[in-house]
């Protein structure tokens, strides 16, 4: 019996494109926490970030894994939370400083709405050609990683937790930009979060959704079979492999698709929605969701 479910938002709970989770997504998200269930985001965004992606619904993500499972949080309580080397973040920013394309890493105020910087010694450069994510509200531009104030929790320990590379480049340049990162920088791993967004995050190397999952889920003393989880993309791959009932949507990355148990329909058609709604009425009849059979695709 399913008892959590897990989701990634971009490209599979949330279409690209679209601003937030519509009203059919939340719906389906309280068809579970009505049955006693518990669901949440597993994102590479910030906790921050939940309640304009859920209209305020506070309910949808009380639970889940931010910063691609850097900030852990149980029923509104952070359980765990891991930060970003500074001075791997100071060698990453002098590579991009370096690198003949247009990629500049960007860093986040974990808990405070919108406040965001590129840090980068070619300012200049960055407003000429600045990368589509913050084109129209780039406020602050910094040359050091510490002009940045470290972002802890109220009560917790300082420290980075939020980064990524914008682009301003073509997708090749971003694939050879990422594996030149991987190459120099390997305190991080940086992997794509998503198949169109020119956007690389960056994580602790050896820590991923994976990890906050399983940090989740022992938090909440769940069996290995009692959850599911749903991705489409590269950061979504550690996850993916880490969860015995992995479910890819039909836009997933090939390597995705290949690493997870069972299949459902495209993001843009709500598929995630209906896997929801049906955990909901599995666990109301005492049975395994009907997506979950080797039959194929939900």
């Amino acid at each position: 019996m399913i008892k959590l479910a897990l989701t990634d938002l971009d490209d599979t709970l949330i279409a690209f494109g679209t601003p937030s989770a519509t009203r059919r997504s939340r719906d389906a998200i309280h068809a579970l926490l009505a049955e006693g269930l518990h669901f949440g985001p597993v994102t590479g965004r910030l906790p921050v970030d939940m309640d304009w992606m859920f209209d305020g619904d506070e309910a949808c993500y009380a639970t889940g894994a931010f910063c691609n499972g850097q900030i852990v949080r149980v029923d509104g309580e952070t359980v765990r939370a891991v930060t970003l080397d500074v001075a791997a973040l100071e060698r990453l920013e002098s590579v991009l400083d370096s690198f003949d394309s247009d990629a500049y890493l960007a860093l986040y105020h974990p808990w405070t709405a919108g406040e965001t910087a590129y840090v980068t010694r070619r300012a200049e450069r960055l407003l000429a050609n600045p990368p589509e994510t913050y084109k129209r509200s780039i406020e602050k531009i910094v040359p050091r990683v510490t002009d940045f104030p470290d972002a802890p929790e109220p009560g917790g320990t300082p420290g980075y937790v939020k980064a990524n590379v914008q682009c301003a480049c073509s997708r090749e340049r971003m694939v050879e930009l990422r594996d030149l990162l991987r190459k120099e920088v390997s305190e991080f791993d940086i992997v794509f979060p998503s198949a169109v967004a020119p956007v690389l995050d960056i994580m602790p190397a050896g820590w991923n959704k994976g990890d906050g999952v399983r940090v989740l889920t022992e938090a909440l003393g769940l069996a290995p079979a009692e959850y599911v989880a749903f991705g489409d993309s590269e950061n979504d791959l550690a996850m993916i492999e880490a969860v015995e009932n992995s479910v890819a949507v039909a836009n997933a990355s090939e390597t995705v698709a290949r690493a997870a148990r069972w299949h459902i329909g495209p993001c843009a058609e709500g598929a995630v929605d209906d896997a929801l709604v049906e955990i909901a009425a599995a666990w109301r009849e005492g049975r395994l969701p009907s997506f979950m059979s080797e039959r194929g695709v939900a």
